[in-house]
């Protein structure tokens, strides 16, 4: 079993940042790969970023320099540096784990986070 607990969402201006938080407890092996995926009312989830144990990320096409994923292990945290927001980055945003490593095809996040909302205003 894992825990994830996100936090850091809130609203911000156009133009502004965000910092989210993700603290992971449970089975490490459960935790190879941890992304962050945000979802908008009434549409699929949508892959932001994601990392795996040794550290290596991988971004969605949209985050365009603009996003970044980055652990504490010592923390057991997960962090996304969110900088130049734009309103389509309104969304909330989850913290989700997989025993699969972030490279694998099969990957399927199995635990979820509660999200935290991340309003972006003009």
């Amino acid at each position: 079993q894992v825990q994830l607990v996100e936090s850091g969402g809130g609203s911000v201006q156009a133009g502004g940042s965000l910092r989210l938080s993700c603290v992971a407890s449970g089975d490490k092996d459960e935790r190879n790969c941890i992304g962050w995926v945000r979802q908008f009312p009434g549409k699929e989830r949508q892959v932001v970023a994601k990392i795996d144990r040794i550290g290596s990320p991988t971004y969605a096409d949209f985050v365009q320099g603009r996003f970044t994923i980055s652990k504490d292990n010592a923390k057991n945290t997960v962090y996304l540096q969110m900088n130049s927001l734009t309103l389509e980055d309104t969304a909330m945003y989850f913290c989700a784990s997989d025993y699969r490593y972030c490279w694998d095809v099969k990957l399927n996040y199995q635990y979820w986070g509660r999200g935290t909302q991340v309003t972006v205003s003009p």
